[in-house]
């Protein structure tokens, strides 16, 4: 059997994998992501994702690795996750009736091998008010979601319309996880 890691604490990740019916350990990668100017904001993602499986790669040598960052575009700005709750408010207003891109970047590692990409799915918010805004950050945790939002829940309030993979917009590319977990001998089911 391989040994199959997801370099994330993400429970999002966890669940889509488990949903593809993957078997696999999670030891959440540690090391300092790359901030946002860095690099071009897709490169961002992607650099972050292979820092991520390059530190547990470095520990567990014969394992497949798995790392992924995802990020919020809007308009050259780039957000990750919020620090406080009126930072959430600020990012939701931002994004309120505008169009912005979820961009996540995929590392996949074993040993010397790599294979990284990032996908983008395009999503546009309805025109937000405050009080949609309360409610939502009443329902949902939003601290650590990239740009103050999770699609899974209750998107519905804030999504009018999504372009791309919705499970991108979750967190992780899995139809383009798997072709990649598949050049690595990691098939669904195995155990």
């Amino acid at each position: 059997m391989v040994d199959f890691i997801l370099a994330s604490g993400s429970p999002r990740r966890k669940d889509l994998l488990l949903s593809e019916n993957y078997q696999f350990r999670v030891v959440p990668a540690g090391i300092e992501e790359w901030p946002p100017g860095k690099f071009p904001f897709h490169q961002l993602c992607e650099e972050n994702a292979v820092l991520k499986a390059g530190e547990i790669s470095a520990k567990y040598p014969e394992a497949v690795v798995l790392g992924a960052d995802t990020l919020v575009g809007l308009e050259g700005e780039v957000m990750g996750k919020p620090g406080s709750l009126s930072e959430a408010v600020s990012m939701l207003e931002r994004l309120s009736g505008r169009e912005h891109e979820v961009c996540t970047g995929v590392c996949l590692r074993c040993g010397g091998e790599k294979y990284s990409f990032f996908e983008v799915s395009r999503v546009r918010f309805k025109d937000l008010d405050s009080f949609l805004i309360e409610d939502y950050l009443g329902r949902v945790n939003v601290l650590d979601k990239a740009g103050a939002y999770a699609v899974q829940e209750h998107g519905e309030m804030l999504v009018d319309h999504l372009e791309g993979a919705y499970d991108n917009v979750v967190g992780l590319p899995v139809s383009e996880v798997s072709k990649g977990l598949a050049r690595f001998g990691v098939l669904p089911g195995m155990s």
